[in-house]
């Protein structure tokens, strides 16, 4: 597995793949996009099932990328294979970590390892790291998710996901972490305060330019991540269309 040349930079360096041409642009647009959706409906009048049902659609979604074949229905009823119930177990508990991510974002991380595997790998593995050079990424990113506001929202979304999805730190189900990981900043960060958007849904809409990118942030250096945020742009444009009040206005 390659390593990104920018794998351990401080907190502020990361804020440099910004810089990289279209970036900025894609990123805004899609800020401006899901604003417009939030605003739309009348975010301070959603009702509470709206984000329930955002996030069962989220861990459905993010289930089928992890290899599960469980129905929307299965899922819903509690009743789909292990990696399901596994995205459900993340689902319920999301959202009470947001307050901890940027003061403890190691802490939050573990939690998500152990709520992913539990039940998979052994105990005494869930949500350590698999060595020191899975560590040392884990620190970088720790640094990442606790700097105060310095890179913009949707930029520390996509590249936290990225390092989890890639890095592959635990033993098992990294990319149920890295998937809601990316949630979770987007909830803590201002964009979608009550997760009303399915960023999920947009990688599944979008698999196979999803795993290609993935792959090409993993071994492309910085063209890899150039290619990884100007994707994500797209992904979460389509996360917003499957928001469900999109659905409810329909």
């Amino acid at each position: 597995m390659g390593t990104p040349s920018w794998a351990g930079r401080v907190p502020g360096q990361w804020a440099d793949l910004f810089e990289l041409e279209g970036v900025a642009s894609a990123l805004v647009a899609t800020r401006d996009g899901i604003d417009a959706v939030l605003r739309d409906r009348g975010l301070r009048r959603t009702p509470p099932e709206a984000t329930v049902e955002s996030l069962l659609l989220g861990a459905h979604a993010s289930a089928l990328l992890e290899g599960s074949t469980a129905t929307v229905q299965q899922v819903r009823d509690g009743v789909g294979d292990e990696v399901a119930r596994a995205a459900v177990r993340i689902s319920t508990e999301l959202l009470s970590l947001g307050p901890v991510l940027s003061r403890s974002p190691l802490q939050v991380l573990a939690r998500l390892h152990t709520l992913a595997a539990a039940g998979d790998v052994d105990p005494e593995v869930l949500g350590r790291p698999r060595g020191a050079a899975s560590a040392a990424r884990l620190q970088a990113l720790g640094g990442l998710l606790s700097a105060p506001g310095e890179t913009p929202a949707l930029l520390v979304a996509a590249l936290a996901h990225a390092e989890v999805a890639t890095a592959t730190p635990f033993v098992a189900r990294n990319g149920l972490v890295a998937r809601a990981l990316e949630r979770l900043v987007l909830v803590s960060r201002g964009v979608d305060e009550k997760s009303l958007l399915v960023p999920e849904a947009g990688h599944l809409a979008l698999r196979p330019a999803y795993e290609s990118n993935l792959r090409a942030y993993r071994d492309g250096g910085a063209a890899g991540a150039h290619a990884w945020l100007l994707y994500a742009a797209e992904a979460y444009t389509a996360g917003a269309e499957a928001s469900p009040l999109r659905r409810a206005a329909e």
